[in-house]
């Protein structure tokens, strides 16, 4: 899928594609932070006939909504081009050593050479957590590895 990205002098930029089914599709990024949505018309591609003004909250949920399932369709899609590689959903439980702390704290890649590809909570899917990011009981931690170093996460999850 080819992304058209212009930029809109004093407005900021629009990355514009076009849908398999043939809508064209546009987001524009204001300097202000503010992002619209715009769908355009079916019968001219150059009319919008639709425009949707997101906040930055509302910005996060749709990214949200539309990320999580492509990150683990993309996990899924390299488990059967990669022999050996897992990707596997391990939830932090109440009484976890690291409930509260943070990924950092926990030394995951360091200690077992997996690496921890996001971590979800509730609706939020947390893509490629830093050192600093907080774990909380309830999460799921998606980690990527083999089964020996993504075994090894878990136990780390569970025991320290």
């Amino acid at each position: 899928m080819e992304i058209e990205q212009t930029s809109l002098p004093g407005i900021g930029l629009k990355h514009e594609f076009t849908t398999h089914s043939g809508r064209r599709v546009a987001v524009v990024s204001h300097r202000s932070g503010r992002r619209d949505l715009i769908i355009y018309d079916r019968s001219d591609p150059d009319r919008a006939c639709e425009a949707i003004q997101l906040n930055d909250e509302e910005a996060d949920a749709l990214v949200e909504l539309l990320g999580a399932p492509r990150i683990v369709q993309r996990l899924n899609a390299l488990h059967s081009e990669i022999e050996g590689l897992v990707s596997i959903q391990l939830p932090v439980l109440p009484g976890s050593p690291y409930d509260g702390r943070t990924l950092g704290d926990a030394r995951i890649r360091t200690r077992t050479g997996a690496s921890v590809v996001a971590v979800v909570r509730g609706p939020q899917v947390n893509a490629s957590p830093t050192p600093d990011f907080r774990f909380s009981a309830g999460d799921v931690v998606v980690v990527v590895g083999d089964d020996e170093t993504t075994r090894a996460v878990a136990d780390i999850l569970t025991d320290g």
